[in-house]
């Protein structure tokens, strides 16, 4: 079995006129990246691996959510589509691998690899901090090809304003 838990990074700031790929978390997405990582911690949902897009949102969420694992900063993943994650995410080695990404590709992927989608009223808009957990029924990340069972999906508003 494998696990993967697929999170979009926390709400960004806007205004300091950073390039895209430079933009911080902005406060909201500090308090909810902080509690998205409370969430799974709490929930046991623990990567032994991590792979993560190398923009400095998807780095700041990752510090703030206070996990550790093995981690790949990829520039691939910067704003990748279902396709270039799926790529990355057949060549993990970890059963639990956590991803961070952008939208609009992370959102596509995450309705591209369940068989159910969770009973969650922002799943189809996978707002920032959404994380979906999902498990496989393979025994090597290369053999992903179906869909997935859905575990568990939360945003991070939910656990923060």
């Amino acid at each position: 079995m494998k696990r993967l838990i697929l999170m979009r990074h926390a709400k960004s700031d806007w205004s300091l006129g950073q390039p895209d790929s430079a933009r911080p978390l902005n406060a909201r997405g500090q308090r909810s990246a902080e509690a998205m990582g409370d969430w799974l911690r709490e929930k046991g949902y623990l990567p032994d691996q991590i792979l993560c897009s190398s923009a400095q949102r998807t780095r700041e969420t990752l510090d703030l959510l206070r996990i550790t694992a093995p981690t790949s900063f990829q520039r691939g993943l910067y704003l990748a589509t279902p396709d270039k994650m799926r790529k990355a995410l057949r060549k993990a080695k970890g059963d639990t691998v956590l991803m961070l990404g952008h939208n609009p590709g992370i959102g596509l992927f995450a309705h591209s690899i369940v068989a159910t989608p969770p009973d969650h009223p922002r799943f189809d808009d996978y707002p920032t901090c959404a994380t979906l957990v999902v498990d496989f029924p393979i025994t090597a990340w290369k053999a992903l090809d179906a869909p997935g069972e859905t575990v568990d999906f939360a945003v991070g508003r939910d656990f923060s304003d």
